[in-house]
């Protein structure tokens, strides 16, 4: 009996030796479970008697192309385009816009004499021509132009693709709009516009659709762009007066605006000329 009991124990201990070290080598790399998982539930489509509509509400102007009259490059050249000749061509065209009485944009019409002027840095800065880019929007191998103006005295700035098809400047992207900020993403343009509520923004894309032959409006976003709480009522400490507090009427003393009525985002962008082929203000701009 006194020669088994260290066989067995030393038997018992690299059992336990054993069975630690399987238990090791199994909880590394192991599958382990994430709990229960949810129920999916599809979607349920409300009203399935309602009439379909067959118009949009909002004047959705998908395509965008114009011909920019009198601009020409030696061998289709984009890089050789005099970017102040091309805004000036669109004034021409557009001198509702531009140079007519009531005209929105007058003082940028004013304004781009300066970009021609050789002085001082005060009259390069009144120019409202901005620098261009250069990237290949439509997929055809040649680089486009991306081009922005201020469209003075509004807050807006003009955002324009051009790109050359047999041997003409054509301009297939058009948007006018308060802009925060514009990004080229792929064969995209991104625009980022404020909104009315603190800490978000508007972000519309537009994309190249090689059977429009056109950058057309493809995603419309309200993103969250900051941390800053929506701001409450502060409550009145009570009074001792137990007086009854008038409670508001359940119909406004004003009717809200429509869809085109004064309510809209300050910061849409304004309607182009419809004389100026299909060209014509975002949808996100004319949605706000």
């Amino acid at each position: 009996m006194s020669r088994r009991r260290p066989s067995i124990a030393l038997t018992t201990a690299f059992a336990a030796l054993v069975l630690a070290t399987a238990a090791g080598c199994g909880d590394a790399g192991g599958l382990r479970g994430a709990g229960a998982t949810p129920t999916a539930i599809s979607p349920a489509r409300l009203w399935p008697s309602l009439r379909p509509a067959a118009s949009p509400a909002w004047p959705y102007d998908e395509v965008q192309i114009e011909t920019v009259k009198g601009v020409t490059a030696p061998g289709d050249d984009i890089r050789k385009v005099d970017p102040v000749a091309v805004v000036r061509a669109e004034i021409a065209a557009h001198p509702d816009d531009y140079t007519a009485a009531k005209a929105p944009y007058h003082e940028t019409a004013v304004r781009i004499a300066d970009c021609a002027r050789d002085g001082s840095a005060a009259d390069r800065k009144l120019c409202p021509v901005m620098r261009p880019y250069y990237r290949d929007l439509t997929g055809d191998g040649r680089e486009d132009m991306t081009l922005g103006f201020r469209l003075y005295p509004t807050n807006q700035t003009a955002v324009r693709v051009y790109t050359f098809e047999g041997h003409r400047l054509v301009q297939v992207f058009a948007n006018d709009d308060a802009v925060i900020g514009v990004e080229l993403a792929g064969r995209a343009v991104i625009i980022r516009s404020p909104a009315g509520i603190a800490g978000y923004e508007y972000r519309t894309t537009w994309s190249w659709d090689p059977d429009q032959r056109a950058m057309v409006f493809s995603r419309d976003e309200f993103l969250r762009t900051g941390t800053r709480k929506p701001t409450r009522a502060h409550t009145p400490a009570p009074s001792a007066s137990l007086s009854p507090v008038p409670r508001p009427s359940l119909t406004p003393d004003v009717p809200s605006a429509g869809p085109s009525g004064a309510a809209a985002d300050p910061s849409a962008g304004a309607a182009a000329d419809p004389s100026a082929g299909t060209a014509a203000g975002s949808p996100a701009a004319s949605a706000r």
